[in-house]
C-alpha cells in the first residue's frame, strides 16, 4: 500500500478536496481488500467499507473539510451525535452502530499502516464506544418540540467546527 503523510490529506482549496477525495477512495479500497484478506466475506467487508466511506468522504472531507489523519477530538461524536442524525431520513441506533463499527475498523487499519498513532486511535475507539449516548441523541431528536432544535443541537454542536 502507498505510504501517506498527514499533509497529503490537507484541504485548503477545492482542488485539494478533490485530490483528497481520490486518495481516500484508494485508501478505502485498500481497507476493503485488507478486510477480505483478514477472512471477512465480501458482504461484511463491503458494509464496513461503506460505513467508513460515508464517514470519511461525506462527513470528514465533504462537510468538515478536514484532514482525516490529523487528530481531531470529537470527530466521531459530531458525526454520530449530530450530523448523521440530521442528515438521515430515518436515523436508527442500529444503523449508527454499524457505521461506528466501520469507522473503528477503518481507523484500526490506518494504525496498522502507521498512518495514525495510538493516541488518535484511542480517541476514535472511545468515541465509537459511546453508542448509548448516540441512541439517546436519536431519541431526543425525535422528541424535539417547537424551537427545541437549537437546544438539542447545542449539546453536540457542529457550529464553528467546519
Amino acid at each position: 500500500m502507498t505510504q501517506y503523510k498527514c499533509s497529503d490529506f490537507d484541504i485548503n482549496t477545492l482542488d485539494d478536496e478533490l485530490r483528497v477525495d481520490s486518495l481516500c477512495r484508494d485508501l478505502l479500497m485498500a481497507f476493503y481488500h485488507d478486510r477480505l484478506e483478514a477472512g471477512l466475506d465480501e458482504q461484511e467487508a463491503t458494509l464496513l467499507a461503506n460505513s467508513a466511506d460515508y464517514f470519511i468522504r461525506d462527513y470528514v472531507i465533504g462537510f468538515r473539510q478536514i484532514n482525516i489523519l490529523a487528530e481531531t477530538s470529537g470527530l466521531v461524536r459530531g458525526f454520530a451525535g449530530n450530523w448523521y442524525i440530521v442528515n438521515t431520513l430515518e436515523p436508527t441506533a442500529e444503523e449508527i452502530a454499524a457505521h461506528l463499527r466501520g469507522i473503528r475498523e477503518f481507523y484500526h487499519f490506518l494504525r496498522r499502516q502507521g498512518a495514525i498513532d495510538d493516541c488518535f486511535l484511542a480517541t476514535i475507539d472511545r468515541e465509537c464506544s459511546d453508542q448509548e449516548y448516540y441512541a439517546g441523541r436519536i431519541e431526543s431528536f425525535w422528541d424535539i418540540k417547537g424551537d427545541g432544535y437549537y437546544e438539542w443541537e447545542s449539546e453536540c454542536s457542529l457550529r464553528q467546527k467546519r
